[in-house]
């Protein structure tokens, strides 16, 4: 029984790997299939896979296999079997060509996870990285000089610097004095190209010891600095021994041996110069000529040059001090201090003084501060110098102390300004203007008084205080305002009177009596209330009654008033709101005048249309009634009817006068007004 189990699973292998003749060699999947099912066919386990040791199914007689390869809309598609040979079940799932390779790559990411990917370094730009960094190179190179006979060439030492952040190098020669040849910056930083290829110096390029060549020059490299050391160490670069900096032959030729001096028995100017050489001492001066017509107090400034004893004075100028800007009042030379007899009259204007007219010249112990000098005829006080005169002055002569001296002058105290005594023009603010500015300007105004007070206005009537008796019946109308503290005064006109009305003073401020006219106190609303007494410009007048924008002020404001002005206000309320008098019927049923006078008052009324209102013409007589009798004057009446246009000359309106007629001069106003419509 084994033996043909056995040759049915080699047969199944053999099929699956084809003929022998295929070139298409056995197919994998299909070898992969045969294999599972020589093992299910196979009972006993441990077997080798080996032919022979297989067997088959003798029955089965089908062995077609199933179709892997198609077509689709004309492309050809692989698909995988869905059962074995003959129609067999497959034991097994078949995975492809591709997924078998994918499983074999990922097998340690199924074992180990998926690889964990280091942080990545932040980047830093080079230009950041390396910013203020710097390579210095010690170099020289050697110049020709072919035109003389003293030196044939010439070395000059430089220095070369590498910029790290951008690669650029710039060449510098370091400044030597008094050598004649332009030094300082050779090549001014830049890239330099190494080669004709266009390739550029970098650092890996610079060493001790070497030998670069910039635009046709060569400079030889001997040394670096610390950090150029430092740097290129780090960077694996192995650096030359440094070598010794080349001198320039010529150079050490001239170099002359310390001599060796010998005081001779006049002093060596040779030695003041090359000790002295380049230290002036410094003195702070006045010159005071105020004593002069036009004269004035200047400060200069004194060097005195150590190297050979000379003296100059140079001016300091301020801004918009109105002097030309001449630097030197004296240039530099040397002040005689002694001359000798006859020296007195050489023309030194025209030639120089030698040694043979001079006994002594100014040296630097005659610059003492605090004491005066006298230089061409100018006394200068010095009043100061800098620190280095005074170290030289403890040091040379030693005098520590040299104090500074205050020779500012004191300002005197302001004068007061006195204003001229005032003109009686226009008013006191304005005129003192003129005193304050050559272009006067109009006196500040209370702008926020102004805004708040605009338009507002009180009005008062007052009668006029004069000797003279047509004088005593006018009137005026005083308007005050509240936004300038200006009064105007107007004059009702009157009707055959004998005086023109209208404007009697203009808008100004009115000085109260008493005040000083530097500090001139003016009319306030607080001075104005019945009974009150106003002068103006020598004029008095009398406050008789007020309107009733007045009365709502004075209650809005009563901390302003007086007692003595809220009093008189309260009166005149109470007067004109008390009843006009009436009479009882008893007393008109006894006095048969009275109802005759009635009678007529009601015919009046009746016949009365276009006539003036009866509380205005009563408001009117009370005004002129001080006495608040009811009762004027007949003058003072008329008046007062012409001024409301009364028809007085009606016979009705007659004989209501001469019913209200109280004597010879007097008219009873309160039952006269009755017959006029309320």
């Amino acid at each position: 029984m084994k033996k043909p189990e056995t040759q049915g699973a080699s047969g199944a292998l053999e099929d699956a790997a084809g003929p022998p003749g295929n070139a298409g060699g056995p197919n994998p999947t299909e070898v992969a299939a045969a294999r599972a099912a020589a093992i299910m066919f196979n009972p006993v386990h441990g077997l080798p896979f080996l032919p022979g040791t297989s067997f088959k199914d003798s029955t089965k007689t089908a062995f077609h296999r199933s179709q892997t390869l198609g077509y689709r809309n004309g492309y050809a598609v692989v698909r995988r079997p869905t059962v074995g040979i003959g129609g067999d079940r497959l034991q097994v799932s078949q995975l492809s060509q591709a997924e078998l390779d994918k499983l074999a790559s990922e097998a340690p990411v199924l074992t180990y996870g998926q690889p964990k990917q280091a942080p990545r370094t932040e980047f830093i730009p080079a230009y950041v990285a390396f910013d203020k960094k710097v390579l210095k190179f010690d170099a020289y190179f050697q110049e020709d000089v072919p035109l003389s006979t003293e030196e044939h060439y010439r070395i000059r030492q430089v220095n070369i610097y590498y910029y790290l952040e951008d690669g650029s190098m710039s060449v510098i020669e370091p400044v030597v004095e008094n050598s004649g040849i332009p030094q300082g910056k050779l090549i001014k930083r830049q890239r330099l190209a190494k080669n004709d290829r266009g390739d550029h110096y970098h650092w890996k390029d610079l060493n001790r010891g070497i030998n670069i060549t910039i635009y046709g020059r060569t400079f030889r490299i001997v040394d670096c600095d610390k950090f150029t050391q430092v740097f290129l160490e780090s960077q694996g670069i192995e650096l030359n021994p440094p070598e010794k900096m080349a001198l320039d032959p010529y150079t050490e030729l001239r170099k002359q041996p310390l001599r060796k001096y010998v005081t001779p028995a006049d002093f060596d100017q040779l030695k003041q110069f090359l000790t002295f050489d380049k230290q002036v001492l410094r003195f702070y001066a006045i010159w005071d000529d105020t004593d002069s017509m036009f004269g004035e107090c200047r400060t200069y400034i004194i060097h005195y040059y150590l190297m050979d004893d000379t003296v100059e004075i140079r001016e300091v100028h301020e801004r918009n001090d109105g002097r030309d800007p001449f630097p030197l009042l004296m240039s530099r030379q040397r002040i005689p201090k002694v001359l000798v007899e006859n020296a007195k009259n050489f023309p030194r204007c025209v030639l120089e003084i030698s040694d043979k007219e001079v006994l002594e010249w100014y040296t630097a112990k005659d610059f003492i501060v605090g004491k005066p000098l006298t230089i061409l005829g100018r006394t200068f006080f010095i009043y100061d110098c800098d620190p280095f005169t005074r170290q030289y002055y403890k040091e040379k002569f030693g005098i520590s102390d040299l104090p500074r001296i205050d020779v500012s002058k004191k300002e005197p105290p302001p004068v007061k300004q006195e204003l001229p005594p005032y003109n009686g023009y226009g008013l006191v603010e304005d005129s003192a203007q003129n005193c304050f500015a050559l272009i006067p300007k109009a006196p500040k105004k209370d702008v926020i008084k102004m805004l708040m007070n605009e338009n507002k206005v009180l009005r008062y009537l007052a009668a006029l205080e004069s000797p003279i008796p047509e004088d005593k019946d006018r009137r005026f109308v005083f308007s005050y305002f509240l936004a300038t503290d200006m009064i105007s005064i107007f004059e009702p006109p009157v009707r055959n009177s004998g005086i023109t009305g209208g404007k009697y003073l203009g808008r100004t401020k009115v000085v109260k009596p008493g005040s000083s006219v530097e500090n001139p106190i003016y009319y306030g609303p607080s001075d104005f209330f019945i009974g009150a007494v106003i002068e103006v410009f020598g004029h008095r007048f009398v406050i008789l009654d007020t309107d009733d924008h007045v009365l709502k002020y004075m209650e809005s404001n009563a901390a302003q008033y007086s007692p003595e002005a809220l009093l008189s206000i309260q009166n005149r309320v109470r007067k004109q709101e008390a009843p006009a008098p009436e009479l009882d019927n008893q007393q008109m049923e006894e006095d048969p005048g009275v109802q005759e006078l009635e009678a007529l008052i009601d015919t009046i009324q009746k016949q009365g249309k276009d006539r003036p209102c009866r509380d205005n013409i009563l408001k009117m007589f009370q005004i002129y009634d001080k006495e608040a009798s009811g009762h004027v004057d007949r003058e003072m009446f008329f008046k007062i009817c012409d001024s409301f246009h009364l028809p007085v000359d009606d016979s009705l309106v007659k004989e209501l006068i001469r019913m209200c007629s109280h004597g010879e001069d007097k008219v009873d106003y309160c039952n006269f007004v009755r017959a006029f419509p309320s």
